[in-house]
């Protein structure tokens, strides 16, 4: 006695659903309806299924549900308007995709998928069928938002109302000049960080194509300052801040948090170093309030309010001083000067004086130099002799050594 062995239960389903499955003719299509750009390619998915004890021996599309006198549908690969612009993709298992390439106005149509097998009554024609409209490219156009803050991202987008189904190339214009070229499926273009020279009139074509869509204005939004002169701002200068915005608004200026002034234009004469600090100007217009990112305004100036401190004295030793000073950028060159003398005695912001007199200090730096007053120093002792080191005291004290008495002597007067 034999016995069979069931298979898993599993694998039963799956026969059992691919049996049913392939029992079946069938051909289904990506869509069932795509419309094109005209001289663009177009991509026809398609798949079938037939009876897994066929074989396949013919696929081919075709352009009409009626047979020729042959008894048979005419095959597009066969026809000379086609055989040049058509290929197939797909095999003869499962997949029935084409490529139509170059396609015009003619090209629409409705299309079926035809597939044959060795057996003469399991011949099946895809229908309903699909139906691929070409259209000129008369209908792009340019979607991009109305207004943009300078700073922000933004994406324009050049649309159809038919889907490409193929790589293709957008060019995009800014005022009626090519801005830039991409080879993708994307039909956007990017401006990151948009700024204020990115506004314009915007349209876009497909390379091939004579057709330039519509402009469509795109307006940047902003707010900023510029300061003139712009370069080094030098204590008494005269110094204007600029607010330019768009669109036009009512300005005002604030120095830190603190109100200074209003108008588009904000002047300061014979600037001082008070001036110095952030500034910053708020528009307010009918789209709201905004500021404008803030400028700083440094002002140098020549050295100023010099000092002279004693920072070291021991009687007798070198006397150290120290120069202060106000200035922007901080003074770096010092001069040290005793009075009555017209030659330098030291240099550096530190310097020691060995001899008693009045000395000054002088600071430097690019825009100026200033004195100080002088200051009397005293240095105990001569320096100029090689006495100059003075003497220090100390007490001494002298210990008389202790003498024991004599033993067993005796003290006699002389006779």
């Amino acid at each position: 006695m034999s016995v069979r062995i069931a298979p898993p239960l599993p694998l039963i389903f799956l026969l059992m659903i691919h049996k049913a499955y392939s029992e079946k003719e069938d051909v289904r299509y990506g869509s069932s309806h795509i419309c094109a750009l005209k001289n663009s390619s177009v991509i026809i998915g398609c798949t079938f299924t037939y009876p897994t004890d066929r074989r396949i021996e013919k696929v081919f599309w075709t352009k009409t549900d009626v047979k020729n006198a042959d008894d048979e549908y005419p095959d597009l690969s066969e026809d000379p308007e086609y055989s040049q612009r058509l290929q197939y993709l797909g095999d003869k298992e499962q997949n029935c995709t084409i490529r139509l390439s170059h396609v015009t106005q003619k090209d629409s149509h409705k299309y079926y998928f035809r597939f044959t097998t060795d057996k003469q009554n399991v011949k099946w024609i895809g229908k309903p069928g699909l139906t691929l409209t070409v259209t000129d490219d008369t209908d792009l156009q340019v979607e991009s938002p109305e207004r943009v803050t300078e700073g922000d991202s933004v994406r324009l987008t050049c649309k159809s109302s038919c889907t490409l189904t193929d790589r293709a190339t957008f060019i995009w214009y800014r005022n009626s000049q090519p801005l830039t070229e991409r080879r993708d499926t994307n039909n956007q273009l990017l401006l990151q960080s948009v700024r204020r020279e990115d506004a314009g009139r915007y349209s876009c074509a497909l390379h091939g194509h004579t057709y330039i869509s519509p402009a469509v204005y795109l307006d940047v939004t902003y707010v900023s300052v510029s300061i003139s002169p712009s370069g080094e701002i030098v204590e008494g200068d005269s110094v204007t801040l600029n607010c330019d915005s768009n669109p036009p608004a009512e300005i005002s200026w604030f120095k830190g948090g603190t109100f200074v002034g209003s108008g588009r234009i904000y002047n300061i004469s014979k600037i001082s170093s008070d001036h110095s600090g952030e500034y910053k100007c708020k528009s307010i217009n009918e789209h709201g309030e905004k500021y404008s990112d803030a400028v700083t305004l440094n002002i140098m100036y020549a050295p100023r309010n010099i000092s002279v401190s004693i920072i070291q004295m021991l009687e007798g030793d070198s006397v150290t001083l120290i120069c202060s000073s106000d200035s922007n950028p901080p003074a770096l060159n010092f001069s040290w000067f005793k009075e009555d003398e017209s030659s330098a005695v030291g240099s550096g912001q530190s310097f020691s004086a060995l001899q008693s007199g009045r000395f000054y200090c002088e600071a430097h730096n690019q825009h100026g130099s200033q004195r100080s007053d002088a200051v009397t120093v005293t240095v105990k002792g001569n320096h100029n002799s090689n006495w100059d080191i003075p003497f220090r005291y100390a007490s001494l004290t002298l210990r008389l050594p202790h003498w024991p008495k004599a033993v067993g002597l005796t003290s006699t007067s002389p006779q």
